[in-house]
């Protein structure tokens, strides 16, 4: 069959989540994911109680479960100096603890609900263009297996993370071989902050515990996950990552190591598996409904600031707010894209925009200088109730805490 209703490119938890809503819902979808599961990802791996709700509502919450990830009590934010603040993951929202699980495993547990809803899953399948009509996309073109195949469908989702990789071969293809990436600082060489990714043993932090660490340009996080093991995630300035050559290992020594806290609890850890390491272009949201027919979801659509924890929420709000508005306007058999695009993009913002523009601001705060750092952990501190606003604003308010369903685990 190559014929479909929906067609998702990425198969992360925005692209698996929106693929389960769908299927589940009676449409033909197609879900095609460059690297064959489990496959590890560039992530905090830190998982918010909001999300166990959404797990549970695609009926992934036994799966997870059964991955044997560590329960996270609390996140303790660190200064340069080594003062912590903590929040703990309740104030969240949920009411319960957060889950840390590897990316591995709950993406394959993701995709395997996705088959079982009816979702066509293609493993090892790359994008190799777009087909349009007209100005409007109609579907893709993939290598599977080596071979050329092209698939069409009604909508067309980008669940490719922040490389945005049909949006950018949409824009090749619909404005021009020079247009795909203009202006954008992968194009120029001009990104300005990388990072990396690792599991650790023999870290020595806190149990239940998720470790954000600020240090000058940048700023990282340090969570349990399954098999005793810690995940570390990292963000540093271009220039300090080229400075060391690239070596991952001598910056979270000599970088990341500027944090007092994270010098004490990183030291004597190794890396048990390969250094994960990508250039960051930018933060905050794209164009959700950029071309006629395709649709973005996920890191595609918005790339919210790691340290706020909130990514894979996001990721699962935007995965069902776009499969909820396709599965509407498939109901209603038109073939006009616009009414689809409108509704989505409208409730794209209301959902997402307020929370982006509060992380802007985090955002800055934390790669502010050392001083100020310093002293924004100082008032944060000092207030309790401003802390707990903080980490429910960048969840927009989300779901109620009396609604979480409990780890079990």
């Amino acid at each position: 069959m190559t014929d479909f209703d929906a067609i998702i490119v990425g198969g992360g938890p925005a692209g698996a989540c929106a693929g389960i809503e769908l299927a589940a819902a009676g449409a033909r979808v197609l879900i095609a994911e460059r690297e064959k599961f489990p496959r590890e990802k560039l992530c905090g791996e830190f998982i918010s109680p909001e999300c166990l709700g959404h797990f549970a509502r695609l009926g992934v919450l036994e799966r997870m479960r059964d991955g044997g990830g560590a329960r996270v009590s609390e996140t303790v934010f660190y200064a340069p100096s080594g003062r912590g603040v903590s929040v703990p993951s309740a104030w969240f929202g949920g009411g319960g603890e957060a889950l840390g699980l590897s990316r591995a495993e709950m993406d394959a547990r993701l995709m395997a609900r996705a088959r079982a809803a009816g979702a066509v899953v293609l493993e090892e399948a790359s994008l190799a263009g777009v087909l349009t009509d007209g100005a409007r996309v109609v579907g893709v073109r993939l290598h599977v297996d080596g071979v050329p195949l092209e698939f069409r469908a009604r909508v067309t989702l980008d669940a490719t993370g922040r490389h945005r990789a049909v949006v950018r071969r949409a824009e090749r293809e619909l404005r021009g071989a020079g247009a795909a990436g203009e202006g954008s600082a992968e194009a120029s060489g001009r990104a300005r902050l990388v990072a990396f990714k690792a599991h650790l043993e023999g870290a020595r932090g806190a149990p239940g515990v998720c470790e954000i660490y600020f240090y000058p340009g940048g700023y990282g996080g340090l969570s349990p996950v399954e098999g005793g093991l810690s995940n570390l995630c990292f963000i540093a300035r271009a220039r300090d990552v080229r400075a060391r050559a690239s070596d991952a290992e001598r910056v979270v020594r000599e970088v990341v190591g500027r944090n007092r806290r994270a010098a004490h609890t990183l030291e004597g850890a190794r890396a048990c598996d390969r250094w994960l390491g990508v250039s960051v272009e930018s933060f905050g949201r794209h164009e959700p409904a950029p071309f006629p027919g395709l649709l973005a979801v996920g890191d595609a659509a918005a790339f919210i600031d790691p340290f706020t924890g909130s990514g894979m929420l996001m990721a699962l709000e935007g995965g069902e707010l776009a499969a909820s508005a396709v599965s509407r306007w498939l109901a209603r058999g038109t073939e006009d894209f616009g009414p689809l695009a409108r509704e989505y993009r409208a409730a794209y913002a209301t959902r997402f925009d307020a929370r982006l523009r509060l992380c802007g601001l985090l955002r800055r705060a934390a790669l502010a200088p050392p001083a100020l750092a310093e002293a924004g952990v100082l008032a944060l501190g000092a207030s309790a109730a401003l802390r707990r606003r903080l980490a429910r604003a960048t969840r927009g308010g989300g779901a109620s805490e009396n609604h979480q369903p409990d780890l079990g685990l």
